[in-house]
């Protein structure tokens, strides 16, 4: 019964709480939580999601995980990967920041979380074994590298074009270095070089919280954010003045063609046992009229960047931050032009006015107070579009939590339970989907925070989701000033340091063709980025499809005696066949469907072979499995070799396959003579019985030469 109880609810083995534990919980709680806030942002940004989200994702999820989870000091929340995997999901179905592109984002957690759920439910954590090594640390570098190097725009304050190809829109952030805004790009190396050297001096300071400070503190006092709202009848030149104008024009068929998508989607829904419904026809042609704008909007935001616009005279244009903007007379704007300041596109507001720009991007408006209760909404027009994102994520997700769980059991000497982990996991998706989260999964950073230190309790990750609560009804205000470009400095040091050289070097020293499909994760994964999910697909079928090839192919020789005494193959180790007269045939795996035929191919092309051999002897010891195929190959293979004079038989077979073939009454076919214990009594009798074979060989020749 108190089994029972502690199944249903893991986190009662955290009581009683004892003083020194809840002290330690405490300070490892509010240690992580200066490192949960800012990086919560930076992958909510990472997720192409406002930066609130990542807040939200950062409180009821981190709860549930803890209660439910199996590592006590495993902390759960935004990660940089799935993050990244989120966002590369649902840009092609939605524009990022808009009220459909977060809904699929919830959905997305959701699903996530159902099929973490499940697997954990039915005890299948051995799913992701499907993930060889090679293959994850394939995928992990070049995520890491699109993680981090999408960031660069950030860095520079350039538009980041996209399009379907991840590697042209990086080199189209690249074309633009020459239009970089310079404060921009020294507010992110001087956030690289605060963290990087607090790290290496005080590392006990926690240097990210330090750097979003001081850069929000200096970004308020020295104006970095620099915005004035103009009409488009204010800027100066013809051709700009056009471009701004097209850009607009596209924006509002954008929301438009939305519009009517999306009520076209309703439709479909209410109506969708309806397959011949012509508004999923329609809906298909919107989103595709969406996309060829989307993209033509993109180009725009990248050509207008590059210009440096002039405004005419107008009595008056809007300046300032977010909310707290005013209205100043034209000359001050035309001072502002005088003393250097360069004003580029930022892009049109909500009541379809030109965003001018002359500093940096900063956080802006970050909404205060807890995330509403709300269900999430379920899409079945995207859940196709979704699932497989789906899938990849949940498997990527309990990979990572799970390898984190397990490198701190080490250390803490708790027991691990991966099938609790991924229920924990799963619930934590769900219930974060209810109060605006997206997906989440066990980070490393945070939990090595945690375990370092000295967390001895889920409790602490409770303390830190309360301090993002704390943050989300008081602090939202203060944190308006916050360069973009500091979370995007915060995000490439988290993820560059996931880059592994190492396994992949030890895999070629051990299994090339590993080692290959490794590599050729890496190169897919960045070639079909942003659908990065697709490049670990393309890891796993290569990953099977070697696993087959091995499987029907196993290790199969003629084998002798080495000078050592053992045995080894006759043509990798180029000795000298035993006899003539009788043939061992190492055979290494399993008899079944799969390799029957390479099974008897072997077989045959050792009496091919050794024409005038009497016996061959197959070496099963390693043959553990054997169907009703392999059964009946063997039973063909030894009548097709009776034809022609020669016997077949077997050493070391393990008692389930002796047990097997006495069902199938080989054993009364082959005789009891043909089975014995080992190899090497099957070779010293088999020697002895052929003692003189050689001889008698010779004379038969002799005979018929004469």
């Amino acid at each position: 019964m108190n089994s029972l109880i502690y199944n249903l609810f893991p986190f009662l083995r955290w009581f009683p709480l004892k003083a020194e534990m809840l002290r330690a919980d405490l300070v490892a709680g509010v240690t992580v939580a200066l490192i949960l806030v800012p990086q919560s942002m930076a992958y909510a940004q990472l997720a192409s999601l406002p930066v609130v989200y990542g807040l939200y994702a950062s409180f009821v999820p981190v709860i549930v995980a803890a209660l439910w989870g199996s590592c006590s000091q495993l902390h759960t929340g935004p990660v940089a990967m799935l993050s990244l995997m989120s966002a590369a999901a649902i840009l092609p179905l939605a524009t990022p920041g808009s009220e459909e592109f977060i809904a699929l984002s919830i959905m997305l957690a959701f699903l996530v979380g159902v099929l973490r759920f499940g697997l954990g439910l039915f005890h299948l954590g051995a799913i992701v074994n499907l993930l060889s090594s090679p293959v994850i640390v394939g995928f992990t570098n070049a995520a890491a590298l699109i993680i981090g190097l999408s960031q660069l725009n950030k860095i520079l304050n350039v538009p980041f074009p996209r399009s379907d190809s991840y590697l042209a829109d990086l080199w189209g952030v690249v074309a633009q270095i020459p239009d970089l805004h310079w404060p921009t790009l020294l507010f992110a190396v001087g956030t690289w070089v605060l963290i990087a050297g607090l790290r290496k001096v005080k590392p006990s300071i926690p240097g990210i919280l330090v750097a979003v400070l001081l850069s929000t503190i200096i970004s308020a006092m020295v104006g970095y954010e620099h915005k004035i709202v103009v009409q488009a009848n204010a800027i100066a030149d013809a051709d700009v003045r056009a471009q701004v104008e097209a850009y607009e024009l596209d924006q509002k068929k954008i929301r438009e063609l939305s519009g009517a998508l999306s009520k076209k989607r309703q439709e479909a829904e209410q109506l969708r046992e309806d397959l011949s419904l012509p508004g999923l026809e329609k809906a298909a042609e919107i989103h595709a009229a969406i996309e060829v704008i989307k993209k033509r909007i993109e180009l725009l935001k990248v050509e207008n960047n590059r210009r440096i616009i002039e405004l005419h005279e107008q009595p008056l244009a809007r300046v300032g931050t977010g909310a707290e903007t005013r209205l100043v007379q034209l000359d001050t704007v035309a001072d502002d032009q005088r003393n250097g300041r360069q004003w580029r596109f930022t892009g049109i507001d909500a009541q379809d006015r030109v965003v001018l720009s002359s500093g940096g991007a900063v956080v802006g408006n970050i909404p205060e107070g807890l995330p509403s209760f709300a269900p999430p909404h379920i899409d079945w027009s995207y859940m196709l579009a979704l699932f497989p994102a789906a899938i990849v994520m949940a498997l990527i997700g309990f990979m990572e939590a799970t390898s984190i769980s397990k490198a701190i059991a080490l250390k803490s000497g708790e027991r691990v339970d991966t099938n609790k982990e991924l229920v924990g996991q799963g619930l934590a998706n769900i219930a974060g989907s209810f109060f605006g989260a997206f997906t989440v999964s066990g980070s490393f950073s945070r939990s090595a925070v945690a375990a370092k230190a000295g967390a001895r309790t889920g409790m602490f990750a409770i303390i830190s989701a309360i301090a993002v609560v704390l943050v989300l009804l008081f602090f939202t205000k203060y944190l308006y000033h916050l360069p973009q470009a500091v979370l995007a400095v915060i995000v490439m040091m988290a993820v560059f340091g996931l880059i592994r050289i190492e396994p992949l070097v030890d895999a070629w020293r051990v299994d090339r063709v590993g080692a290959v499909v490794g590599l050729i994760t890496f190169g897919a994964t960045l070639a079909m980025a942003p659908a990065i999910a697709n490049g670990i697909l393309v890891g796993v079928l290569l990953t099977v499809l070697h696993y087959l090839i091995r499987t029907m192919k196993p290790r199969a020789e003629v084998v002798a005696l080495k000078p050592d005494g053992t045995l080894g193959g006759v043509r990798t180790h180029k000795l000298k066949p035993l006899s003539r007269c009788f043939v061992p045939v190492r055979f290494d795996g399993a008899l079944t469907f799969v390799n029957v035929a390479y099974f008897e191919d072997i077989i045959l092309e050792a009496h091919a072979e050794f024409p005038e051999t009497k016996v061959i002897l197959v070496i099963g010891s390693g043959i553990n499995d054997i169907d009703a195929s392999g059964v009946e190959k063997v039973r063909e293979v030894a009548r097709r070799l009776r034809d022609n004079g020669v016997e077949l038989a077997f050493s070391g077979l393990k008692y389930q396959i002796r047990k097997l073939f006495r069902q199938a009454g080989i054993d009364q076919e082959l005789g009891d003579g043909a089975f014995f214990v080992d190899k090497r009594s099957a070779i010293q009798q088999l020697m002895e019985r052929f003692a003189n074979c050689e001889e008698e060989i010779e004379e038969q020749r002799k005979a018929k030469t004469a």
